[in-house]
């Protein structure tokens, strides 16, 4: 009997691991093939003969982002944007759910639903862009932060985080003399790492593929994310070949190039999150 069940687990698993194969593979193609076309010629690509491997090596699409005089002050500016937001994104979701993983809070039910129906009534563009306006925010750093500052989705995800901590541990703080505050750093936070460390993913990610905002709020050029300056290349490449200019571009060069610039930053920084996925957030916080 044990040997019959064994082998059912092992088709199983061994289904599973197939099934998972194949979906990781069919996720990767796409992805192959755009790098393979950053780095095609131009007659290739028009010509349809890339799809795993580039044909006419070339990286000028590469030198002619890079060496755009916008691009790499718009990288790093992004960059920096992204740290930013970041921080105050994850300030704001702990400052929120801290409190409202209380199941003693006065009026906490009350706040939790006004926080949701944010999640399902989005008052358009035009109302937030006037709040921007009113507050003085246009053409300013905080246009590209403050309005974004909070996710509700994310915020009852770091709540459902809090909530999962013995409550043995906030009594034992509040024995030894802690106030909510040293609650809250020494010994909640501690305990929601792999939490705090997917948000941070969530939301770097998000800042740094963000585009709309920077249409909206932002005239100077100084402000401008690589996802802005990536855009404009694309568009002065099309305007190049609608005017009949001699290049060995094409809109899809630049296009493929901009999405592998776009998502290195993410893929150099996924491995070292990674891992906090996977971790028990309450591993060895209560032992018997």
């Amino acid at each position: 009997m044990n040997e019959l069940k064994s082998k059912g687990d092992r088709r199983f698993q061994l289904f599973w691991n197939t099934f998972f194969i194949l979906i990781s593979i069919l996720s990767i193609i796409p992805i192959v093939r755009v790098v393979s076309m950053s780095f095609s010629s131009k007659d290739a690509i028009l010509s349809g003969k890339v799809f795993f491997y580039p044909v006419g090596f070339t990286i000028e699409a590469y030198f002619r982002a890079f060496l755009s005089g916008s691009f790499l002050s718009s990288f790093f500016f992004s960059v920096l944007l992204m740290a930013g937001a970041t921080f105050v994104c994850l300030v704001m979701t702990v400052l929120a759910a801290y409190p409202l993983s209380k199941r003693n809070l006065k009026g906490g039910a009350v706040i939790m639903t006004l926080f949701v129906l944010t999640m399902y009534l989005d008052p358009g563009i035009i109302p937030k862009y006037l709040n921007v306006k009113d507050f003085k925010m246009i053409d300013t750093v905080w246009a590209l932060i403050i309005p974004e500052a909070l996710s509700a989705y994310n915020m009852i995800i770091m709540c459902t985080a809090f909530k999962g901590i013995d409550a043995s541990l906030y009594e034992a703080a509040k024995i030894d003399g802690c106030n909510e505050i040293q609650t809250l750093f020494k010994v909640a936070l501690p305990l929601v790492y792999p939490t705090l460390a997917t948000l941070a993913l969530f939301y770097a990610v998000g800042r740094w593929n963000r585009l709309s905002d920077v249409l909206y709020y932002v005239n100077s050029s100084k402000l401008y994310t690589v996802q802005m300056v990536l855009k404009q290349l694309i568009e002065s490449v099309k305007i190049s070949q609608e005017e009949g200019l001699q290049t060995q571009l094409v809109a899809d060069n630049i296009k493929a190039a901009s999405i592998v610039i776009s998502m290195s930053p993410m893929i150099i920084a996924y491995p070292f999150i990674q891992k906090y996925f996977t971790k028990g957030i309450m591993l060895g916080a209560v032992k018997g």
